[in-house]
């Protein structure tokens, strides 16, 4: 049984992910960026939550917003400065928020100067940092491997002669992990953003860290949906390598004379829970792993609700879980699960069962308002894999709107400036400004959620229950102690009785003891389990 003093203070933490671009802009140039970050974190510490993890801010030509970085010690000139992101940690500590931040270890971008000079010539200096193979006979790729964002994994360079490896962008090269030089050098990366105040690191798709050596092919996917060429193949030797493991081991290791550093795994695919569960087992890896269980989901269900929280136990050499329903890269989850005019509902009904699954709820910007997926036009779009599978596109940009604070200034008070992306339609409506006056609003309802939250030990860090998991109702208990909390949720659209046996916490869109309209839910206290 869980402690709740004993506990490190990551463990059932709220991260709250701010994407810079679209969060506050102070300049006036239509871009986010950190000193316009520093000024709004009031409004993540009154929202209540823990820490907040920063998306990519670091020097890049921006050919995937960020994610290719070019210089992974310097902040984009876009985005401030290194005095800025001091000023930026400094503020957030003030006011009780750690930091997190991204790091990019399974690709750098090919401007970055560690690419440059391998590809310079064979025999460089870092000739081996990066991931060559020489052309097939016939002077095709050495395998069939496929890009994520579409076509072959594979790019010719004729300076050496050689194709390059990237899984995703061709402006993405692939970092050689299996080199200890490029691990002593991300090494060096992770202790000089820890010097300068971070508290812990989101590895992005590490997963995609490490390849097969021998180059072998990958196998034909079993059919189904396929809106690109890597959908056509299992990843079985570009992805979810078993060095990995001793990968994550050694990372942890460097960390342990740096204190209490929060280490969160980003593990895409069809294999991210076995992934996610190997790369926080035992208490030698990461502390805790997300995957996209819930970010695609067309649909929201009792059943989907009920294998997430199967697959993580309370139980030896289980790691603890991260959970994510909307980010930077999949559409709001709001639009994927209700109809318009049931979305205001299912915002506090997503929020409620976010908020109370056992493991570290991660609120993506605007989620605390409800806010839409924006529809962006073709012309307007940034995100090169949006452009590339037009119209059959992930909606990227429709999740990186700039964050509407003000909703009656120019821009919902973003920027001054023409925003770098639209502002999402009716999405100036929801505004920070307007939800906050009013007690019936989204960001009210999570505010008083959280407030539960954080009260009670029992949804922070207690054991989690599945009770009942049918087409439409879902029922689970979180208990530490001997206080048990009942968490109800209708998903379905029509009305459903339930026993209640305690007084009700929090209810949510009509919810009341015994009976739970349509897309309602609440939280009850018992004093022993069912």
């Amino acid at each position: 049984m869980a402690d709740a003093d004993a506990e490190p203070w990551w463990k059932g933490a709220i991260l709250y992910q701010i994407y810079p671009a679209s969060f506050a802009d102070s300049n006036g140039d239509g871009i986010g960026d950190l000193p316009g970050i520093t000024a709004r974190l009031d409004h993540v510490a009154s929202l209540g939550a823990d820490a907040i993890w920063l998306s990519p801010f670091f020097t890049s030509p921006m050919k995937d917003m960020g994610y290719d970085v070019a210089d992974y010690c310097d902040v984009d000139p876009s985005f401030g400065s290194l005095a800025d992101f001091d000023r930026l940690v400094a503020r957030a500590h003030d006011l009780g928020l750690r930091v997190i931040i991204d790091q990019v270890y399974a690709h750098s971008s090919s401007a970055h100067p560690w690419f440059v000079d391998s590809r310079s010539q064979p025999d460089s200096a870092r000739a081996d940092w990066y991931v060559w193979a020489d052309p097939k006979p016939d002077g095709t790729p050495p395998n069939n491997w496929q890009s994520v964002f579409g076509g072959p994994a594979w790019t010719w360079d004729g300076r050496r002669r050689q194709y390059y490896l990237h899984n995703f962008l061709p402006d993405q090269p692939q970092l050689n992990l299996h080199n200890p030089a490029v691990e002593a050098a991300l090494h060096d990366v992770a202790r000089f953003w820890l010097a300068r105040g971070v508290d812990g690191f989101r590895l992005d798709a590490i997963n995609y860290g490490l390849h097969d050596r021998a180059l072998r092919d990958n196998p034909p996917a079993p059919p189904g949906l396929r809106t690109r060429p890597a959908n056509y193949q299992l990843p079985r030797h570009n992805r979810s390598h078993p060095a990995m493991l001793a990968f994550l081991a050694r990372f942890r290791r460097m960390l342990v004379p740096c204190g209490d550093i929060f280490t969160l795994a980003e593990v895409p695919g069809a294999d991210g829970v076995a992934d996610g569960r190997a790369y926080t087992a035992d208490d030698r890896h990461l502390h805790s792993a997300y995957s996209f269980d819930f970010l695609y989901a067309p649909a929201l269900s009792p059943r989907r609700v009920a294998r997430a929280i199967a697959a993580w136990p309370d139980a030896p050499g289980v790691g603890w879980p991260s959970w994510a329903f909307s980010n930077h890269d999949a559409p709001r989850a709001v639009s994927r699960w209700a109809p318009p005019d049931r979305r205001d509902a299912m915002a506090r009904l997503s929020l409620l069962l976010l908020l109370t699954l056992r493991g570290n709820p991660i609120l993506y910007q605007g989620e605390e308002l409800g806010l839409p997926q924006a529809e962006i036009p073709f012309e307007r779009l940034r995100d090169p894999e949006a452009i590339a599978n037009w119209p059959l596109t992930l909606g990227r940009d429709g999740a990186r709107t700039p964050m509407p604070w003000l909703a009656d200034a120019p821009s919902a008070g973003f920027t001054v400036g023409e925003p770098w992306l639209p502002l999402g339609g009716g999405h100036a409506a929801l505004a920070v400004d307007r939800q906050e006056a009013d007690p019936g609003s989204v960001l009210s309802f999570a505010k008083a959620l959280i407030v539960l939250r954080r009260r009670e030990a029992a949804l922070r860090i207690g054991d989690i229950t599945l009770i009942e998991a049918g087409p439409a109702l879902l029922r689970f208990t979180r208990a530490l102690g001997g206080h048990v909390l009942d968490i109800a949720l209708n998903l379905g659209g029509e009305a459903a009785t339930i026993p209640v046996s305690g007084p009700v916490m929090l209810a949510v869109n009509g919810a009341e003891p015994g009976r739970l309209p349509p897309l309602s839910g609440l939280i009850a206290r018992r004093q022993s389990p069912p």
